[in-house]
């Protein structure tokens, strides 16, 4: 990224336009906007009010999506929704599903355009990687998708649609009737916004969908439940404890700018200490809810005892902890992953200056679903290691 770039990128997002059906999707439309379409479809304004309370309900907690199926609605109304209003999410093209149980959507949007999304199941939990644009703009030289061109920002139902089909085809909508948390723990409990994209260049929608998600009587997952990672959109930061109030991830994965800015070409424009001191101002920053770091290990580039030290030591007086991130190989990929004791001796480093260090386990790897690997087929441009060396100028190829 240019040192020069503009704060907001010129990146379409597909308007509410009506599709060839003449209906409106409802799926994305925050409490207002659907409470002002009901209006328009005639709905009276005193009733407009329980009227978005039931709708949301159906959609959002029980997950349906015929009309006919609202019956705590009066017939001849769900008559005039289905005439006006469609209830539809983005398209499963193909499942992928690992040997440790990890699966791997790719998802079909308007246009014909196409984003990943990763479940990842744990022991009485589950999470669930979520994208927020088509391709990326930020050309991380360790990241799959930042081979990818930027095509445009995902929709508000774009977003929260991928979280209702993962929950399709885990079959976790209740039964009409009951309430949230009924069934015992969920399946889908965590979302983290870590897939194709970077969140905060598609702020708004991004909020809404998360408010979408957060809404107690829908999705219902709480704010603590929803980790934003960024890679150092500075002056969006702030913001998003304002707006969204959830969880917050950092893509640092280097300790001094010289090497940040070949890993993480934003970095350029806010370095690293204009970003640590935006995250140390955090609203929501306390022990309780500490700032992720997410640190790629990769090999004979950032994975000194020198950079363990410096890591440290940046990120001082902030409550922290520190995701050690094994690198994901892809095809074409400049770096190798860190040996594994030299992680280990990185992780150790951290630990004993205070912070939680844990490294993660590689997740569906076999099916290119695990951290920095995503990429939709149909946009895969199999760039050589070289080439890709010698665009991002990376250091320690292999």
């Amino acid at each position: 990224m240019a040192a020069d770039a503009p704060i907001t990128q010129d990146v379409m997002t597909i308007p509410r336009k009506l599709p060839e059906s003449g209906k409106l999707n409802l799926v994305g439309l925050t409490r207002e906007a659907l409470r002002a379409a009901l209006i328009e479809m005639g709905t009276p304004e005193k009733q407009a009010k329980m009227r978005v309370n039931q709708i949301w309900q159906w959609v959002y907690h029980w997950g349906v999506r015929d009309f006919a199926e609202m019956t705590n609605l009066a017939k001849e109304y769900r008559a005039k929704l289905d005439a006006h209003f469609e209830i539809l999410l983005p398209e499963i093209v193909s499942k992928n599903v690992s040997v440790d149980g990890t699966r791997k959507y790719l998802v079909r949007i308007a246009g014909g355009h196409e984003v990943e999304v990763v479940y990842i199941p744990e022991e009485g939990r589950g999470t669930l990687c979520i994208s927020s644009q088509v391709g990326c703009t930020l050309t991380c030289s360790f990241c799959h998708t930042g081979t990818q061109k930027l095509v445009r920002n995902l929709t508000a139902g774009e977003i929260v649609g991928q979280i209702m089909l993962a929950r399709d085809d885990l079959d976790e909508w209740p039964e009409p009737g009951t309430g949230t948390g009924e069934g015992g723990p969920r399946l889908l409990s965590n979302i983290v916004l870590m897939g194709m994209g970077e969140p905060l260049y598609n702020f708004d929608n991004v909020r809404d969908a998360m408010k979408i998600a957060m809404d107690g009587e829908g999705i219902a997952l709480s704010r603590r439940r929803i980790t934003l990672s960024t890679s150092g959109v500075v002056p969006e930061i702030a913001k998003c404890a304002k707006e969204i109030g959830c969880l917050m991830a950092v893509s640092f994965h280097a300790t001094t700018d010289e090497v940040r800015n070949k890993l993480v070409p934003i970095n350029k424009r806010w370095n690293i200490e204009t970003l640590l001191n935006a995250l140390r101002e955090y609203p929501r920053l306390s022990n309780s809810e500490r700032i992720t770091f997410e640190y790629v290990m990769l090999k004979d580039v950032n994975d000194s005892d020198a950079d363990a030290r410096r890591l440290v030591n940046l990120i001082k007086g902030i409550p922290a902890k520190i995701n050690l991130i094994p690198f994901n190989e892809w095809p074409g990929a400049p770096y190798q992953r860190s040996d594994w004791e030299r992680i280990e001796r990185f992780a150790d480093i951290v630990y004993k200056a205070g912070y939680a260090s844990p490294i993660r386990t590689p997740r569906g790897e076999d099916i290119m679903a695990a951290c920095g690997q995503l990429k939709s087929a149909t946009e895969r441009a199999r760039k050589s290691r070289a080439q890709i060396a010698a665009e991002t100028g990376a250091s320690g190829a292999a």
